[in-house]
């Protein structure tokens, strides 16, 4: 992905600054629009430093995990400042109640 010869990776292109060879979010953000854009979220949601600061604590294995919440979540804060991924949570629980209704009704 970024960071490997091909450019900076998305987070390093939206900060505009130099991708070094360990940049812990070259693996998960690559140097396309959808990689900066993803990157932008996160980093107004999150800030750069404390997104760098947790995926450091995380072990490597995991961090792709990390970094998928972390999108989310960001991306729905975008869309909805005080509830986040939690009105997607409650829409989500609307239409199972209206299915289970359907059916046990």
């Amino acid at each position: 992905m970024g960071g490997n010869g091909g450019g900076p990776c998305g987070a390093c292109k939206f900060l505009r600054r130099k991708c070094v060879k360990n940049c812990v979010f070259a693996p998960y953000f690559d140097s396309d629009e959808q990689g900066a854009a993803h990157f932008a979220a996160v980093h107004r949601v999150f800030g750069a430093s404390n997104a760098s600061k947790l995926l450091l604590r995380v072990p490597p294995h995991r961090r792709l995990d990390a970094v998928v919440s972390l999108c989310y979540e960001a991306l729905s804060r975008v869309r909805d400042p005080v509830y986040g991924c939690v009105s997607n949570i409650f829409t989500l629980q609307q239409q199972v109640n209206v299915i289970l209704f359907v059916l046990y009704a």
